[in-house]
């Protein structure tokens, strides 16, 4: 255990240089009681895996705990699907590369999302018309206080909509270990998103396989969204918000291109197309920016502290939500 102040900045993907009190690097399932006994000792703690959902706007007056868990294994196969568990501190890119590789499908259209392996089902990660959610079999976690590990059933892990069990009642309370996912062998490719479609009509292709989805999704990524290695940020700050089919009806009235999908609980508004509709793209706010291509994306353009970051979030949520009438929920976790 490393003690304070140790620094977090090559810890979160908006490069914010915080401290914690205390460190701990989890490589090894035989680490666990020595990190439950730690934690129980500690005023806090925090279960760290990329750093690409959070947001620090402050020092963490605690124990900070790196999962560092890797490992891919193929545990049980039939004829039609596969079963991969991978360690949670798996980088979750690289977990999407080995299966493409193999010809896995069910995670192509999540490549390159930052981040690892154990924070997937945690926020239920998703983009271009796919959820973690769809492929992931199990979740085994270590519960902190019993010092026992447990395996939950996808059911059992209560996804919702960038929601899981992991987010509530579950929080603070167990470290997840591994997830196995169930992929398919013969793909059934979701490309009806638009922007892939249109990709793989600019990368002439007509008849994809599942490493055509997955090169389209990079390139669509890496044209609309800033490198975290380069400037820092955490992908999309807010979520999609959903609303009423009444609701809808009076936006698309007075705003008729406004963009949005269908959802089992109403209407999905896409959340870049509001903040870009109030003018905020490439709005600063001190060293913390609206990122000049995708207005979802909040980032460190010049040194911003947290609370840049956090007055800017704000600031957006006010702007929408005076023009539209929708209340933006932050997808980044805010300490």
């Amino acid at each position: 255990m490393l003690a304070y102040p140790f620094s977090l900045a090559l810890f979160n993907t908006f490069k914010l240089d915080v401290n914690c009190n205390s460190f701990i690097s989890l490589d090894n399932i035989n680490q666990l009681s020595e990190v439950s006994s730690a934690i129980k000792k500690a005023p806090q703690h925090l279960i760290l895996g990329g750093g690409s959902n959070i947001l620090f706007t402050k020092n963490y007056d605690g124990l900070v705990i790196k999962n560092n868990l890797k490992g891919i294994t193929l545990i049980n196969e039939d004829t039609q699907h596969i079963y991969l568990q991978a360690m949670a501190g798996e980088w979750w890119q690289d977990f999407v590369l080995h299966c493409v590789n193999n010809n896995y499908g069910g995670v192509e259209n999540l490549s390159l999302i930052p981040g690892t392996v154990g924070a997937t089902p945690i926020q239920n990660i998703g983009a271009y018309g796919v959820e973690v959610k769809n492929t992931i079999h199990s979740v085994t976690f270590f519960d902190i206080e019993t010092e026992q590990l447990h395996t939950y059933t996808n059911a059992q892990c209560e996804f919702g909509y960038r929601e899981s069990i992991f987010k509530h009642t579950l929080k603070n309370k167990i470290i997840i270990t591994a997830v196995v996912f169930k992929l398919t062998k013969h793909p059934q490719l979701n490309t009806k998103y638009g922007v892939i479609a249109e990709q793989l009509i600019a990368m002439h292709i007509t008849t994809p396989t599942i490493k055509d989805v997955s090169d389209a999704v990079i390139a669509i990524r890496q044209s609309k969204l800033p490198n975290p290695a380069i400037t820092g940020n955490a992908g999309s700050f807010f979520k999609n918000p959903v609303v009423t089919h009444a609701v809808f009806d009076t936006l698309i009235t007075t705003h008729p291109t406004l963009s949005h999908y269908a959802d089992v609980k109403g209407v999905k508004l896409a959340a870049g197309w509001l903040i870009e509709q109030c003018g905020l793209k490439g709005y600063t706010h001190n060293g913390a920016a609206v990122h000049s291509k995708q207005a979802l994306v909040l980032i460190n353009a010049n040194n911003a502290t947290g609370t840049d970051v956090l007055a800017l979030a704000t600031h957006v949520q006010q702007t929408v939500y005076a023009k539209f009438g929708v209340q933006l929920e932050m997808e980044v976790n805010v300490l």
